[in-house]
């Protein structure tokens, strides 16, 4: 009866963990546990944000991510998109 209830604990706890994270497919086809953006993200001149091992890239209407600058690029969930994108150094190159 213990040991079900330790499996049970260690499942529960694992899905609440995935929660925060996207899980998809790799480029390669295997498994990608991607982390949520923070609830804020302040990008500089460029529209990329580094985060936890992965690039994140803003468009103006959706976010990618990817393991490098160079891709291959993947659609970020809209339910794992920052609430607020702030663009420090944007108004100079107006």
């Amino acid at each position: 009866m213990k040991n079900r209830v330790s499996k049970w604990s260690v499942l529960a706890l694992g899905l609440a963990a995935l929660t925060a994270c996207v899980v998809a497919t790799g480029p390669r086809g295997g498994v990608e546990v991607v982390p949520v953006l923070p609830a804020v993200v302040e990008l500089d001149v460029e529209p990329y944000y580094t985060y936890e091992g992965y690039v994140y890239f803003y468009s103006g209407d959706r976010w990618l991510y990817s393991t490098s600058r160079n891709g291959p690029w993947t659609e970020l969930p809209r339910s794992h998109w920052p609430r607020e994108t702030r663009r420090r150094g944007w108004e100079r190159r107006r």
